[in-house]
């Protein structure tokens, strides 16, 4: 009989730059059939803000292990933003969070320790509350609801949620 893998996770620092810019690019959901979207859109300022020069001050986040696997299988992020940036945007003391994991490690029942683990560091950090901005069609939503997030309003056809933390 094989052995479940352990998760865990650790907290980002500033040198991995290289697995936010993957775990944003992963995290632009798109309805299916859609697949990723080209890598391209990460040049786009709009999306740049999630990601470009991660470790800023108010930056909080964790990498996705398994004991089984070289490399993290995802992570769950949280950036501040100001004058109103992100479709997420609440006030300049709320972090827009994203999260994803990549493709052999979803569904896997790993999103929802995932995202605990970044809210308790968001938390321990000091942030107030953490958004998040959804696809209505993203089953997502449920893995958010049960962590605490509520729906707050819709934004360019996005449910714009919110946890208090």
């Amino acid at each position: 009989m094989t052995k479940a893998p352990m998760f865990s996770t650790r907290l980002l620092t500033p040198g991995d730059q290289a697995l936010v810019w993957e775990a944003l690019h992963v995290a632009l959901w798109d309805p299916p059939p859609a697949g990723l979207r080209p890598r391209e859109i990460l040049d786009d300022p709009g999306v740049r803000i999630y990601a470009e020069n991660w470790g800023r001050e108010g930056d909080v986040g964790v990498a996705g292990l398994l004991d089984t696997e070289p490399e993290p299988i995802g992570a769950c992020w949280m950036r501040l933003t100001d004058d109103g940036k992100g479709l997420g945007y609440v006030d300049e003391r709320t972090p827009q969070l994203g999260i994803s994991l990549f493709a052999p490690f979803q569904r896997k029942g790993y999103g929802k320790p995932l995202m605990l683990a970044a809210l308790e560091a968001a938390r321990a950090y000091g942030h107030p509350q953490v958004s998040l901005t959804v696809h209505p069609d993203n089953p997502a939503i449920a893995l958010y609801e049960k962590c605490g997030f509520r729906k707050i309003e819709i934004r360019r056809t996005y449910h714009l949620m919110v946890v208090e933390l």
